[in-house]
């Protein structure tokens, strides 16, 4: 995969070898990362076999994983503006590494789930780093190109995740796929450290630690409150209680980063959200990434569970849709760069919501080759969304900006992929346990519950298509978008 990513950077105009240098080491590294964060799909069920839990607990590897990053990456615009480029990417790689190992050793689920926090602490820096480090140095007139070539990564690598696992699983335990990353980690550790370069200007920015405590409650609490939903063993009283302390703590950080910003000391910069086309480009971001998670999430476990597809078929069935979005994510920069965002977006939205109730109608008897052809027109659908969002989003702000536009599209990622995860998870519970007991045999019950999952997940993405139809293209050059006052 390097070999690609590095003819891909190479062709883009305007960036000298450093530059190109710097670029392809962080989207390889982002590769490794985002293809660890789905490997792991494939390989919940032996863990729930392994280590004696349920789908409730064993989800918490994916909803933890998503939800620290939601917690760090918040952080991540003041550690981006105060840091070396080069320092930065060895803290991120470090904190991977050292996660898959812990894993890769974890005697007992309790260290598995800890060491999926460490992994998702470096992933965090990782990926706003990223974003940053393209923004900074590719040109306005070629970023869609550029956040082309990201998309590519980005989507193949959470494709290539579930059959590399799969593989991994034929011939060892869910184990292999952490001993596996560890020694990858160590590759990106020890060439970040030879070759990396600083490209940024670090400024001293002063920590604001009210506003950390008040991420963690915050996210924390909407997150773990709606996995929460549909167990009937969980009072009421204290369902309410979790999500209160979300809400008031959600509310409390966006009052302080506000009153910050008067003097340039926020945490998160949220006048990023003046931006008109930066405001839009994140709610679609939103709803996508819940809809894109929660379905990477959700197929599986009715393949393996329902259908009792063995986890190799099942990565295979997933492959060919992900290769097709990474392979349209240039393509599709492109297009971008020639057409603007509407075009792209909005036939890809409709056909998103079609996808929806194509795979609410699986059954037992579904022909493989149908979920097989629904998943990559899904996939080559959300490949005409997430190079325009990017684009769009990070292309609005002012150059100041960069880096809190970046950290907050990297929260709004994560947070909607939890929420996307914490959702369907409960939806196929609650619906299926509540099918059970009305007799129905386990494979059924699946199938029901999934069945409400995607239609409940087709009526949310309608404001997606909504929101298509308001995109514009950023003004290159001057980052002057209409802004909201």
């Amino acid at each position: 995969m390097a070999e690609p990513i590095t003819e891909a950077v190479a062709e883009r105009p305007g960036l000298s070898r450093r530059d190109r240098s710097v670029v392809t080491i962080v989207l390889v590294a982002t590769f490794v990362v985002i293809l660890n964060e789905t490997a792991l799909n494939v390989a919940l069920t032996s863990i729930m076999g392994d280590l004696h839990v349920d789908e409730r607990t064993v989800q918490w590897l994916t909803t933890a994983f998503l939800l620290t990053m939601a917690v760090v990456i918040p952080i991540t615009g003041w550690l981006l503006e105060r840091t070396p480029t080069h320092n930065a990417y060895l803290l991120a790689t470090s904190l991977f590494t050292l996660g898959t190992v812990i894993c890769a050793l974890a005697p007992a689920f309790a260290l598995v789930l800890f060491g999926r926090i460490v992994q998702a602490s470096g992933t965090a820096i990782m990926l706003p780093l990223l974003m940053t480090t393209v923004m900074q140095l590719v040109s306005p007139a070629h970023r869609g190109a550029m956040m082309g070539t990201i998309s590519m990564v980005i989507s193949v690598a959470p494709a290539i995740g579930p059959t590399l696992a799969g593989v991994v699983l034929q011939f060892t335990s869910w184990r292999g796929v952490f001993v596996l990353m560890a020694p990858i980690g160590l590759i990106m550790l020890v060439v970040g450290a030879l070759r990396m370069v600083s490209i940024n200007d670090p400024i001293q920015v002063p920590l604001d630690v009210w506003s950390i405590p008040l991420t963690v409650a915050g996210f924390g609490g909407l997150v773990y409150g709606l996995s929460l939903i549909g167990d009937t063993t969980v009072p009421p009283a204290e369902l309410i209680g979790v999500f209160g302390v979300g809400v008031v703590a959600l509310a409390g950080f966006v009052w302080r980063q506000l009153l910050l910003a008067r003097t340039e000391r926020a945490l998160l910069d949220l006048r990023t959200f003046r931006h008109r086309a930066f405001t839009i480009s994140v709610i679609v971001m939103a709803l996508a990434m819940m809809a894109l998670f929660g379905v990477v999430i959700m197929l599986p476990l009715i393949l393996q569970q329902a259908l009792h597809l063995p986890p190799l078929t099942v990565g295979l069935m997933l492959l060919p849709g992900g290769l097709l979005m990474g392979l349209l994510g240039p393509v599709t920069g492109r297009l971008f760069d020639r057409f603007g965002p509407r075009p792209l977006m909005l036939p890809a939205s409709v056909l998103i919501a079609g996808i929806f109730w194509l795979l609410s109608t699986i059954q037992l008897n579904t022909p493989v080759w149908v979920v097989v052809a629904a998943h990559m027109v899904m996939s080559a659908s959300f490949a005409f969304m997430f190079t325009p969002l990017f684009t769009v989003a990070l292309g609005s702000l002012p150059k100041q900006l960069y880096s809190h536009g970046s950290a907050i599209v990297g929260t709004v990622q994560q947070v909607g992929g939890a929420f996307g995860t914490a959702v369907f998870v409960t939806a196929l519970a609650a619906q299926s346990a509540a099918a059970q007991e009305s007799g129905a045999a386990i494979e059924t019950s699946l199938l029901i519950g999934s069945r409400v999952a995607f239609l409940g997940a087709g009526a949310i993405w309608t404001f997606a298509i909504i929101a298509t139809l308001f995109m514009t293209a950023p003004t290159l050059g001057d980052n002057h978008e209409p802004m909201l006052h």
